[in-house]
């Protein structure tokens, strides 16, 4: 015989049923939810595995120079941050933007290719028609840092005072010639003002890099060297005279050369710089190479050797930087027009 189930006894089995069947369900499709997102969180898009291979950094001047010296121990630095080695490719010329604009044409924004940015890349394109946008065309990582600038002769040199360049060369307007690293480099434009501050008449000789630029003054083809602290080795072994430096204040470790400012030139001038990508790369690439940058730069080792460049601190955000060259461009122009360096429209 039969065992009847009262229907209350019947209800109640049912709804356990559909109960524990609606959990089984909820948690299948709890699990396959789980493992649908388990491929998409792995693999996050080209942060994954960044970087894989190592990083190119171009710089855009010769080796030997002080941004080559700098550079080098800076990708030195950042390799243990990033866990990739960073190679350093020079390619100089064009006043320093050769290397960026070729990067920002042919390099895929993949964060494998970086280059340094002068602040030529500011100027140059209020002085002549380029092919690239300084603001547009590259991807701003962070700033590092800002030159010291300076006037060196030869250590046999007539010329011992800055002041002597400058009555000479305005008593025989082109015949001093002086040496720098290009049109539109600082090294340049300083040389330029100097002249229309006080009426002396410099003739402008360009180089490529301060390697060029330094063996031209000590084999006596030029009178007088602008550029940043690559003429540190040189006057340090005394086969060189620092005359002037163009920063707020006198230099640490050459601190009886006199500054523009203070011998009433009003020229002040440490171009900083600091590292960008091609156009176009992500943000994520983006802030992993900031944050691995940002412990470079404060690293110890590599403090030491701004110091030993005499180069300032200059910490820039990605934002803060490119928000700095926005700024920097339109502030340009105007010292350009001013020299009387402006393109023709």
């Amino acid at each position: 015989m039969k065992k009847v189930i009262q229907p209350i006894v019947l209800r109640r089995r049912v709804l356990a049923n559909a109960l524990q069947t609606g959990l089984l369900l909820g948690a299948a499709a709890m699990t396959g939810a789980a493992l649908s997102l388990r491929p998409a969180a792995a693999q996050s898009g080209p942060l994954a595995g960044y970087p894989s291979k190592p990083i190119n950094l171009i710089v855009p001047w010769p080796p030997g120079g002080s941004t080559d010296r700098h550079l080098r121990k800076f990708a030195e630095i950042a390799s243990k941050y990033l866990g990739q080695s960073i190679i350093i490719e020079n390619k100089p010329g064009a006043g320093g933007m050769l290397g960026p604009s070729t990067m920002a044409a042919a390099a895929k924004a993949d964060g494998y290719t970086l280059a340094q940015l002068p602040m030529s890349a500011f100027r140059i394109p209020h002085m002549q028609t380029v092919s690239w946008d300084p603001i547009r065309d590259f991807t701003y990582i962070i700033g590092l840092t800002g030159y010291t600038f300076g006037i060196t002769v030869r250590a046999d040199s007539k010329f011992k005072t800055i002041q002597e360049i400058v009555e000479f060369a305005k008593a025989n307007p082109e015949k001093l010639s002086v040496g720098n690293t290009g049109t539109g480099t600082t090294p340049h434009l300083v040389i330029e003002e100097l002249g229309m501050r006080t009426g002396a008449k410099f003739l402008h000789v360009p180089f490529k890099g301060n390697s060029e630029n330094t063996l031209a003054l000590l084999g006596g083809h030029t009178d007088a060297l602008s550029d940043a602290t690559g003429w540190g080795p040189n006057v340090d072994a005394g086969k060189m005279r620092l005359l002037m430096t163009f920063g707020e204040r006198r230099t640490k470790r050459w601190a009886y050369a006199p500054t523009a400012k203070e011998l009433g030139y009003g020229i002040v001038s440490n171009s900083p710089y600091g590292i960008v990508a091609p156009k176009g790369l992500d943000p994520r690439i983006q802030k992993h190479l900031h944050d691995a940058f940002r412990k470079a730069l404060d690293d110890p080792e590599h403090l030491k050797m701004l110091d030993t460049l005499d180069q300032e601190y200059w910490y820039k955000s990605s934002d803060d930087y490119l928000a700095w060259a926005k700024q920097t461009l339109e502030s340009e122009r105007k010292l350009i027009d001013a020299l009387g360096l402006l393109k023709k429209p």
